[in-house]
């Protein structure tokens, strides 16, 4: 599974732990934690059978990323690696990527960066694309890659709801849609469209103007996936019934 949780602790609150009881997932990457590490054991957060993975943010309250395992998974996959940022010191510092390896393939998961209403970020977001993508392909060469998180990108016109109004708008620019073409043209899937190529669902709503409710959204977050898992791929879903963040998980399902 994975989750931009908008704050662990307010995920929390919301019912993230009973989200987990629910569906036990192997494995769940979450985007945008906001708790730096040195708050981390204050807030005294607790996942009964998970072992936990962090990268921070150096900037209390913003972005970070976590991935959450399941101990009875990790007693016949145990976990080869971990390492945290793409030794890119701008994007490390945000805590955006981790990169965890096990025998069989490699899990990414990844919070993107918004390029801001202004566009301001437009050339940081495709810049950590760049980075990023290359590094999937990078660790593509030994083995696949199941790759996850808020790519803050809505990929075609039937992902987000108002295609023509947003055209020149952030997380809908032609750069940051042909950027994300340039990864699913190397090898990769969106596993979602796989099984749904043409379903209108959405993965992220703005809290503003009843959006939700009225499901006005955007689907920006994915599990994408190296083409040579293809056979194995049994599920992919955008669990939209799931409340307690802007956005809602997003689940895979896949035979190793």
């Amino acid at each position: 599974m994975s989750w931009n949780v908008n704050g662990i602790r307010a995920a929390i609150k919301n019912g993230f732990l009973d989200v987990l009881k629910k569906y036990q997932p192997d494995i769940i990457g979450l985007q945008e934690v906001k708790i730096a590490e040195k708050d981390r054991g204050k807030a005294e957060l607790d996942f009964p059978n998970y072992a936990e993975y962090w990268h921070s943010s150096e900037r209390p309250g913003y972005a970070g990323t976590a991935i959450l395992i399941n101990e009875k998974f990790l007693e016949k996959n145990p976990v080869l690696s971990v390492v945290n940022g793409l030794n890119h010191g701008q994007f490390d510092h945000e805590g955006r990527v981790q990169t965890i390896e096990f025998a069989k393939f490699y899990f990414v998961n990844a919070y993107f960066p918004n390029t801001r209403h202004d566009l301001s970020r437009l050339d940081f977001k495709i810049e950590f694309n760049n980075k990023i993508f290359n590094h999937i392909k990078k660790l593509e060469k030994s083995k696949p890659v199941i790759a996850t998180g808020d790519f803050n990108v809505a990929h075609t016109a039937i992902d987000l709801a108002n295609p023509k109004e947003n055209e020149h708008n952030a997380g809908f620019t032609i750069e940051e849609r042909n950027s994300f073409d340039k990864l699913l043209n190397k090898d990769m899937i969106d596993t979602f469209r796989l099984f749904h190529p043409e379903e209108i669902r959405y993965s992220w709503w703005s809290y503003r103007f009843g959006a939700r409710r009225r499901n006005i959204g955007w689907r920006i977050d994915y599990f994408i996936a190296s083409k040579r898992l293809q056979k194995n791929i049994t599920e992919a879903k955008i669990l939209d019934n799931v409340v307690g963040s802007d956005h809602c998980p997003i689940s895979l399902k896949i035979k190793l």
